[in-house]
């Protein structure tokens, strides 16, 4: 069952993208507004949100940090109240978390890195999950990344907090098949933009190298030598969204020119 199986000719489709006032998140959100979704992104900084308002109107924005059970359950009776529906839900959250050996990460920035990117996906998916069940299906879409194929030096809590997404996709998968609700994974590689210059930037310094060599040993990771961008990641939602990919669930997709070592 397509997302929006059961969708009124007169209604537009709803979208929930998480982290969407800004970044990748932001492309996708634009990218369902271009083809006519009733658009509600989160974001939990206000400048943000608010320069995303401005620049499309005819989006719902608002404050949320999805690890706070409080604050998704608000952010989802809002959008229960704006819509009562919900055709796709995107969760986009997540943070790179604490770059240092095991030894040398704190449980605090452990457990803030799982808290964003597992748990907040499992607390969004559990808000959503009724009202597409109400509706008759849905789709899913979590953003994960290709550091959930392989270990990742130096990143201990991103990497578990990514393979934990995989889980968390096939699982959620099968028990929702049944209802017509769709859960897939993206795994994209390095994607273009501010975070993936802050690493580069950080690792030159840390390994006294140039901002040059850092990014080319970055893009000798994958086959394709070449990072992702946005609207990469953004076109392989729409589609997982669409109904091209109406029989496409429990997979993780990855979106990054075949990584073949983390080594840089």
């Amino acid at each position: 069952m397509t997302a929006h199986a059961s969708r009124p000719s007169t209604e537009p489709l709803v979208v929930l993208v998480t982290a969407g006032a800004s970044g990748i998140g932001r492309t996708i959100a634009e990218s369902f507004l271009a083809k006519g979704y009733r658009v509600h992104v989160c974001d939990i900084d206000p400048e943000t949100v608010d320069e995303f308002s401005t620049a499309n109107p005819g989006a719902v924005a608002g404050l949320a940090d999805v690890a706070d059970a409080a604050m998704v359950e608000q952010l989802f009776a809002q959008l229960g109240s704006r819509d009562g529906r919900l055709d796709v839900l995107v969760n986009n959250a997540g943070i790179v978390g604490p770059v240092a050996q095991a030894e040398d990460i704190t449980p605090e920035d452990w457990d803030r890195t799982l808290a964003v990117n597992l748990r907040g996906h499992f607390l969004c998916a559990r808000q959503a999950i009724p009202l597409m069940k109400r509706q008759g299906g849905g789709s899913i879409i979590m953003i994960a990344s290709s550091a959930a194929f392989f270990g990742c030096p130096l990143r201990s809590p991103y990497a578990a907090s990514k393979w934990g997404l995989l889980g968390l996709t096939k699982t959620l998968a099968m028990e929702l098949g049944p209802a017509g609700i769709r859960v897939n994974a993206i795994c994209p590689g390095s994607v273009e933009g501010r975070r993936i210059d802050a690493v580069i930037d950080s690792d030159a310094r840390s390994q006294g190298r140039t901002r040059d060599e850092i990014r080319a040993s970055y893009l000798r990771q994958n086959s394709l030598r070449t990072f992702v961008s946005p609207q990469d990641v953004a076109n392989m939602v729409m589609f997982l969204a669409s109904e091209s990919g109406a029989r496409i669930s429990g997979q993780a997709i990855g979106l990054d020119g075949n990584t073949e070592t983390f080594a840089i």
